[in-house]
């Protein structure tokens, strides 16, 4: 689609608590302005899945409509986020022999594949190979082969696959949305390039997005990312042990949590009390706000220690050296960070969209960071697909993709 002489990118974040539609202009100086959003509760997803298809539909629907009605725009392709406990992510290594006198891109997307050529169950599907890092005869740390002379390259990746019924279900509800699925992308990687400096990046940080059912992790070094991983944990574990704790209906819970919710004890005066709406509309009653802290403080310290643990059996744990940047609706919960660095012995912030303008009530707000990010997610692929037209050749960034109906399998170089 496009609008005023400009490209314009839609990014459908279909979460477990709400689904969000991000309508992003690419500018022909390649920045990128955000001016269409819409989001809607999301009552077709658990845990990052598809369990109604119709409620899903419903979803999305009203999230396009309302992103079409600011825009004022007609959305017929998106790219869309995923997640959830199915999807795995691994290391692997191909080797090939160089043909020719110096290493082409013919060779790059060769080595790539022989790294691909894993055994994979018939229920998982790839979703991503992300290049890691390249070996020229016996020399690691190259980036861009291309023109080096060499006999043998080998290249390291990190493969993404996720389940075949997940990934079609999912396909499935935005084809029933008249919606085309341009791409599908790893949530945590959207969150990546709306949250995350290069600089970060280069020297080893892990992203954190915590949702409503799920919590993503990403590791990155140097430049690449090194780990992936899924939590079944997120922001709505706290609103039900509120619930539960508190007996209050969910959306009271929900709105304790946000109002008057804290990880911190020590932000909590002597005698501050809550008042709180009962299961019945009239029981109104008052609670020290203590009750809260002691509800939502286990939580959030078993979420933070499952996602140490996670990192700490990674194979790039240690390279971690800029800390965790937090995103993601969860991370509101005020204290959240200060925790972290006390549990993770380590550098933790709070993060919001980053390398866009416009909508503010959107790029300011860390809950939409997946959806901005899958808009410069978009944005990035299609500068490299006109940088590289104009170069009249196929590029590392361009990589492979042949989409839907076959359903999903990207090839792409972060």
């Amino acid at each position: 689609m496009k609008s005023r002489g400009t490209e314009l990118l839609v990014g459908l974040d279909v979460g477990t608590t709400k689904v969000c539609a991000v309508v992003g202009e690419l500018r022909p100086e390649g920045e990128v302005e955000i001016i269409g959003f819409g989001c809607s509760p999301s009552r077709g997803l658990r845990k990052g899945i598809v369990v109604n298809i119709e409620s899903t539909v419903e979803s999305i629907k009203a999230a396009v409509q309302e992103a079409e009605l600011m825009a004022g725009v007609d959305i017929r392709s998106v790219h869309v986020g995923i997640a959830g406990g199915h999807i795995k992510g691994f290391n692997s290594r191909g080797v090939i022999a160089v043909k020719g006198d110096e290493i082409t891109q013919s060779d790059i997307d060769r080595v790539v594949e022989a790294a691909k050529a894993v055994a994979i169950p018939l229920d998982r599907e790839i979703l991503h190979v992300l290049t890691k890092d390249f070996i020229v005869d016996g020399q690691g740390g190259v980036l861009d082969p291309r023109g080096m002379s060499g006999i043998r390259m080998e290249a390291e990746v990190h493969i993404i696959t996720g389940a075949v019924s997940a990934v079609q279900n999912l396909v499935k509800c935005c084809e029933r949305a008249d919606l085309n699925v341009s791409d599908i992308v790893l949530e945590p990687l959207a969150s990546a390039e709306a949250a995350l400096s290069e600089d970060e990046r280069d020297l080893g940080v892990g992203i954190v997005d915590i949702g409503g059912g799920t919590t993503d992790i990403a590791l990155f070094h140097q430049g690449s990312i090194c780990h992936t991983a899924v939590i079944a944990i997120g922001g709505s574990n706290f609103t039900t042990d509120l619930a539960v704790g508190l007996r209050v209906p969910s959306g009271e819970a929900e709105r304790l949590k946000l109002e008057h919710g804290t990880t911190l004890m020590s932000r909590v005066g002597e005698g501050t009390m809550v008042r709180l709406k009962g299961p019945m509309s009239k029981q109104v009653k008052e609670v020290p706000r203590r009750y809260l802290v002691e509800i939502i403080q286990p939580r959030a310290e078993e979420l933070l220690e499952l996602i140490a643990a996670e990192i700490k059996r990674s194979s790039c744990g240690d390279l971690v050296t800029a800390g965790l940047v937090l995103t993601g609706g969860g991370t509101q919960l005020e204290g959240l960070p200060e925790l972290g660095e006390e549990i993770l012995e380590m550098p933790v912030r709070r993060a919001v969209p980053r390398g866009v303008t416009g909508l503010p009530e959107v790029v300011a707000d860390p809950r939409h960071a997946t959806g901005v990010g899958l808009v410069l997610y978009a944005a990035r692929r299609e500068m490299a697909r006109l940088d590289l037209r104009g170069a009249g050749e196929e590029g590392l960034f361009a990589g492979i993709v042949s989409r839907m109906k076959d359903w999903v399998e990207g090839v792409f170089r972060s």
